[in-house]
């Protein structure tokens, strides 16, 4: 499982929680989520989010 996103320390790169999340789509295959993945969903966008900020910072 993914680290926690609330959670301070080394951030996955952008591309690779993106393809995680491309991977759990491709799963449902146009099915609504099982119970689990809406929080699965939601916990690698906020990963994704705090990846691309991570990348934006250092050349602010």
């Amino acid at each position: 499982m993914s680290p926690d996103p609330a959670v301070s320390g080394p951030v996955r790169p952008a591309a690779v929680v993106n393809e995680d999340i491309r991977r759990l789509a491709r799963a449902a295959w146009g099915r609504p989520y099982a119970s689990a993945e809406p929080a699965r969903y939601n916990a690698l966008l906020a990963e994704w989010a705090a990846a691309d900020r991570a990348r934006i910072l250092p050349a602010a």
